[in-house]
C-alpha cells in the first residue's frame, strides 16, 4: 500500500469501506433541510454535540447525536405512519446525506427536484444493478456486497425491514450499522442503497479511514501527476479486475 500522511486527503472506495467522513468531507447531511427547505432546529448544542431538526409540517424530525452511548448517532423518525431510520457512527455520510436531502420531495417539496436526484427503483434492484449477490431464507432475502464486507438484510418481521451492517474480519472501528423500520417508503431505504454502492470514490483524510479497512479498499492520492484522482482511482479498478479475471482463468 502508498504511504500516506495522516492529513493526506485520498478517494476510497468501496464506499462502505471508508468509515463516515464526517472529519473529512463537506458533505452535510442537516445544512441543506434548514437554509434550502425551512425545517427548523428544535435542538441544538455547539461544536455539533447535538442537533434535532423538524420539518415544516412536524412530519419527520432528523436527529443528530454524537454523545449516543449505542453508537447510533444518526435518527430520521416520521409520524403517521411511524417509521424510524437509524445509522450508527462510521455510517458514510455520502449515503446518510443523499437520504436526509431527498426526505422534503418525499414530503412534496420538489422545489429542488432538478439538483437532487431520487431513484425510482426498488432497493433489491439497486442491489442487484451493484453487483451485490442474494441469498434466500425462510423470511426475506440477504444481499452480500462482492467484497463480502457488508450486507443487507431484507425481512418480513414487525421491526426492521431492512438492516445493513458492515465490519472487516470484525475489525475494531470497522462497524457500522443502518437499520429502517416497517413502513419505512421504499423510495428511503433504496436513495440510501444507491449512493452506497456508488462506485465513485469518496473524499476522506486518510487518518478517517478506519485501519482494518485499508486494505481491503482501493485508495489513491486525490492528486497523482496531473492526472485527476478520480481518473486514476478508475485505472487501479480496471487493473485489479483484469488481474482478478486472470487468476480465475488460470485456475479454471
Amino acid at each position: 500500500m502508498t504511504r500516506f500522511a495522516p492529513q493526506d486527503r485520498v478517494l476510497v472506495s468501496p464506499r462502505h469501506l471508508a468509515g463516515s467522513g464526517l472529519g473529512s468531507t463537506t458533505v452535510d447531511a442537516l445544512g441543506p433541510l434548514i437554509h434550502h427547505f425551512g425545517w427548523t432546529t428544535v435542538e441544538k448544542l455547539p461544536h455539533g454535540r447535538h442537533a434535532l431538526l423538524a420539518s415544516p409540517g412536524g412530519e419527520v424530525f432528523v436527529q443528530f447525536d454524537p454523545l449516543r452511548q449505542d453508537g447510533l448517532w444518526w435518527t430520521i423518525s416520521h409520524h403517521e405512519p411511524f417509521w424510524q431510520a437509524q445509522f450508527s457512527r462510521q455510517t458514510p455520510v455520502e449515503a446518510i446525506s443523499a437520504v436526509t436531502q431527498a426526505l422534503p420531495q418525499m414530503l412534496g417539496d420538489d422545489q429542488y427536484a432538478d439538483r437532487i436526484p431520487v431513484t425510482d427503483q426498488s432497493t433489491a434492484s439497486v442491489a442487484r444493478a451493484g453487483g451485490w449477490s442474494v441469498r434466500g431464507a425462510l423470511h426475506g432475502a440477504t444481499w452480500t456486497s462482492p467484497d463480502g464486507h457488508c450486507t443487507a438484510e431484507h425481512t418480513g418481521g414487525t421491526e426492521h425491514v431492512w438492516y445493513v451492517k458492515h465490519s472487516v474480519l470484525d475489525g475494531f472501528d470497522t462497524h457500522w450499522t443502518a437499520s429502517f423500520t416497517v413502513d419505512t417508503p421504499e423510495r428511503v431505504t433504496a436513495q440510501f442503497m444507491t449512493h452506497l454502492i456508488d462506485d465513485r470514490p469518496v473524499l476522506r483524510h486518510f487518518e478517517d479511514v478506519p485501519t482494518l479497512a485499508r486494505r481491503a479498499a482501493v485508495i489513491i492520492p486525490l492528486s497523482i501527476g496531473g492526472l485527476g484522482g478520480h481518473t486514476v482511482h478508475a485505472v487501479d479498478q480496471v487493473g485489479r479486475t483484469v488481474a482478478h479475471t486472470s487468476g480465475s482463468l488460470r485456475h479454471r
